[in-house]
């Protein structure tokens, strides 16, 4: 079993004198009040594999006795001074539930000791006027053993400055700026194992260099830059999705799409015999992550429609038949990505990636300017929309038409993806191109959500008559969603119209 919080927090070198050296904090911002708890003795362990793949990510993982929360200790990063930290009860191995949370990131490499940092830690609480505890000021005094056979010591100060649930980061502004005025700087170490490793003589994690063969400014090194930032997404999101939490399935299968849309639409830059392997798995990844995703948009869609009729348009069980709905398919799904997620075609999938930008293939167009190599690219993505569109847009109502505009709202997606590799060299032209194509994107969106939203709303009519009861409730939203499905398509021709205008594509074409 585990639990979750996430910590805001700074790090600061040790103010000389100790407690001692502290500025009296009363009275900066909200603060009214400074109280002394501990001390407290800390004793952790940190784990991570050979080659310290979880500390290149930024993530730690350790067995900390000690303290109020003593226990395993997983944190992953979220950005600035917020990591999301995972507590596990204390036990002699690596919890399962934690092992799962880095596999992205360990890729099956067995976890062992590699540090072991024990605190002796002084805290001051920063109180409001009404007695909460806004944040914690804790001075440690720190000793760092490697754990393997011959490894070195360390022992440093250090100050810690970590917000209360629920308070905002403007406080550390504020704190900062009086601890500041002591001569009390920030760390230059992220983390007491940054500084455990590199001073205890561990090391660091291996430094991911420049790919071979790539120029600076050249075509190939935008798009490698692009696949980068998308690869280290996808990773960082696998804890998430594994822990079920909100829109994390719908932004993992984002970044399988903005991969598998770069790999196809720069094919000049990187070779396609070594790419196309590649899409092909990432086509899977989406695949498993999609029914999850399109069974999360059905719920909310259709549970927001019954919500948003009034009473004497519900008639029956509908609310029980939803939720029976949703019960019998979400344990399905959430199933299903679990098991992608666990099998070692995911993460061979990840090595693939990491081997793409590691040591990209590439062609001879990569070494070329991004103005010809990359806007060509982007053109020949907004010539398959345009055509997708032509085709849509003359069929008559019906599910033929309902298919092609589908078709096209995917080729919007990748001109859209193509012209977001593409913004860095090219600037604001191929932004605002890209701009307009998510709005066709959204458009046709809206529609085949209202598309697919009739036909699962036909499914459960047609349960709840056979069950006796009144399907007048899925009528009228069948009803509604038909009459959106509609509305979108005649919204549809003047959202081309801007899209599709000559003058956004000039600039590039030159």
């Amino acid at each position: 079993m585990t639990q979750s919080k996430r910590e805001t927090e700074r790090k600061y070198e040790s103010p000389s004198g100790g407690v001692t050296g502290l500025p009296d904090l009363t009275g900066v911002g909200p603060v009214a009040s400074v109280t002394a708890a501990g001390p407290e003795e800390l004793d952790a362990v940190y784990h991570d594999t050979g080659d310290l793949r979880l500390a290149g990510g930024s993530v730690t993982l350790r067995r900390r006795t000690g303290g109020p929360d003593a226990g395993w200790h997983l944190k992953l990063p979220i950005g600035g001074d917020t990591r999301e930290e995972v507590r596990a009860p204390l036990s002699d191995d690596v919890p399962e539930a934690l092992g799962e949370l880095v596999l992205s990131r360990t890729r099956g490499a067995p976890l062992r000791p590699v540090v072991r940092i024990r605190s002796t830690r002084a805290v001051r609480q920063l109180r409001d006027a009404g007695g909460s505890v806004l944040a914690e000021l804790s001075l440690d005094e720190v000793r760092a053993d490697a754990t393997a056979s011959g490894g070195g010591r360390a022992e440093w100060g250090e100050l810690e400055v970590e917000l209360a649930d629920g308070v905002g980061p403007g406080l550390l502004d504020v704190v900062e700026k009086k601890l500041r005025k002591k001569g009390i700087v920030r760390s230059d170490s992220p983390s007491k194992l940054a500084r455990a490793l590199r001073d205890t003589g561990v090391g660091g994690p291996a430094v991911r260099r420049p790919s071979a063969g790539v120029v600076a400014g050249s075509a190939g090194s935008y798009v490698l830059a692009y696949l980068r930032e998308q690869v280290g997404t996808l990773v960082a999101l696998d804890p998430a999705v594994r822990r079920e939490l909100p829109d994390s399935v719908h932004q993992m299968r984002v970044a399988c799409r903005r991969l598998r849309g770069c790999l196809r639409s720069y094919r000049s830059v990187l070779d396609r015999r070594v790419t196309d392997p590649v899409r092909a798995e990432l086509r899977w990844l989406a695949g498993e992550l999609g029914t999850a995703r399109d069974q999360e948009v059905l719920r909310e869609r259709i549970g927001a429609g019954l919500e948003g009729l009034p009473g004497d348009l519900v008639l029956g069980p509908v609310a029980a038949r939803l939720r029976a709905w949703e019960v019998s398919r979400g344990v399905d799904v959430r199933s299903r990505t679990r098991q992608a997620l666990g099998t070692p075609r995911y993460l061979r999938l990840l090595d693939a990636l990491d081997a793409l930008v590691d040591s990209p293939p590439l062609r001879a167009k990569a070494a070329g300017k991004p103005a010809r190599t990359m806007a060509r690219a982007v053109l020949k993505e907004y010539g398959r929309l345009a055509g997708r569109m032509e085709r849509a847009l003359a069929l008559p109502a019906g599910r033929t038409r309902e298919t092609e505009l589908h078709e096209a709202r995917k080729a919007a997606k990748k001109l859209r993806y193509a012209a977001e590799v593409a913004r860095p060299a090219l600037g604001k032209p191929v932004a605002r191109l890209g701009n307009h194509a998510k709005a066709v994107q959204q458009l046709l969106g809206e529609h085949q959500d209202a598309v697919v939203a009739q036909d699962t709303l036909r499914e459960l009519a047609v349960a709840a008559h056979g069950a006796g009861e009144s399907a007048f409730t899925w009528g009228v939203l069948h009803g509604r969603e038909r009459a959106l499905a509609e509305a979108r398509q005649q919204e549809l021709p003047e959202v081309w119209r801007s899209a599709s205008d000559p003058a956004l594509r000039a600039p590039l074409a030159h």
